[in-house]
């Protein structure tokens, strides 16, 4: 059976445990987890699911990518993504500068339309070309909504900082989504734009879901409410109520709040039977399709791998639906699978999700993590397996 190194999750775990000073067992009894699984964990016998992780950093008071090894380097050398992430680190740097007189004018209308194919590129999962795009048009939009002082400027450059995030999150530069979305408030309340300036307290709930602080992640999504339930209440408006309410219901998913769930759930299929599919809104995805994949991954969170998978069956999802989307729930999909002791199934579908999405899936903490649970309990390592191990850095 195929051996995980030193550098694994695991591994990282049992080095900031001693750093604390705590035992196995000291560790484990402040954990909503039994001492076997930290112990395997640690000793690399078993992986550490994405809500372990979480857990284990938050009682060590430490960011989850110290454990996980984010951002991984080696591959994004390899991929040549990580020369793409300083200059967007410099670009966000520009916002308080005022014009730049070295950039020419360029009509408003081309720049509002860059920044809407920026997000059409991360959707796709087209990363490496969004990054490349990213700085430029950054710069550009910064310069002209200083020049002109336009709304949609002003929304525009707030959207630019927003697929910032993206990129940075997909890549696990978590410190620089945080300077992201930052620089998404500040052009929000300049743009006087309720439902971006709410979106951005999605986006940063997101951020402590991940951190497993579901306390603080929950307060933002109720703050993200306050914001867009006090403007008017177009279809824009319920579109982003009901994402907020999706992510309500990830976080309570983490938290183990199997009420809280079903209710953020039915309070978004309401939303979503008002506006339909409303996946152009703010590049959401928002409408009934996300729903069903948002009660799935709830699921997927609340280790009900079972009902995940028979949701999973009761899905189809549309041709149009974002990559990005697609490749996340076939990530659910594989480690539901692998759970429940559905190993080719598995392999198959993390296989789909890397067809899909490959930037998307290389560096998916979910898929990473699955990719070696399928080596620890494969007897003998399929040639497409191993394969895909390597691919990941294993």
């Amino acid at each position: 059976m195929p051996r995980l190194d030193d550098d694994h999750t695991g591994a990282r775990i049992k080095e900031q445990r001693k750093l604390a000073r705590l035992t196995q067992r000291q560790l484990a009894d402040r954990l909503p987890y039994s001492y076997s699984l930290l112990n395997q964990v640690e000793c690399g016998a078993k992986p550490a699911n994405l809500d372990f992780v979480a857990a284990v950093a938050q009682v060590l008071r430490i960011d989850v990518t110290v454990l996980t090894g984010q951002p991984y380097v080696t591959e994004l050398q390899q991929d040549r993504l990580a020369e793409l992430v300083r200059p967007i680190r410099e670009a966000l740097d520009l916002y308080d500068l005022g014009a730049d007189d070295a950039i020419p004018d360029r009509p408003a209308e081309q720049l509002i339309a860059s920044a809407e194919a920026l997000c059409a590129e991360v959707r796709a999962t087209h990363l490496r070309n969004a990054a490349r795009l990213l700085p430029t048009t950054i710069a550009e939009l910064t310069t002209a909504a200083w020049r002109t002082q336009s709304t949609e400027l002003w929304q525009a450059l707030a959207s630019t900082y927003r697929t910032a995030h993206d990129i940075s999150v997909k890549l696990g530069y978590y410190d620089l989504s945080g300077v992201a979305l930052d620089r998404m408030d500040w052009a929000a309340h300049r743009a006087s734009d309720p439902c971006l300036a709410a979106i951005r307290q999605y986006m940063r709930a997101l951020v402590y879901f991940r951190e497993g602080e579901y306390t603080i992640g929950q307060r933002l999504v109720a703050a993200g409410h306050g914001i867009v339930g006090a403007a008017q209440q177009t279809r824009e408006a319920i579109a982003v109520t009901g994402q907020l309410h999706l992510g309500a219901s990830v976080i309570a998913a983490r938290a183990d709040q199997q009420a809280v769930v079903d209710t953020h759930i039915a309070e978004a299929r309401d939303c979503a039977r008002q506006t339909g599919d409303a996946s152009e809104v703010h590049w959401l995805s928002f409408g009934p399709t996300n729903v069903a994949l948002h009660e799935m991954s709830a699921a997927v969170e609340m280790r009900q791998y079972d009902e995940a998978l028979t949701q999973a069956r009761q899905i189809t999802l549309p041709m149009a639906l974002a990559t990005s989307r697609r490749a996340h729930f076939l990530i659910d999909k594989a480690r539901s699978e692998m759970e429940t002791g559905r190993t080719e199934a598995a392999l198959s579908s993390i296989i789909d999700a890397r067809h899909a999405a490959p930037e998307q899936t290389r560096y998916h903490p979910g898929a990473r993590e699955t990719i070696k649970g399928l080596v620890h309990i494969s007897r003998r390592t399929p040639d497409t397996l191993g394969h895909m191990a390597a691919w990941i850095g294993l």
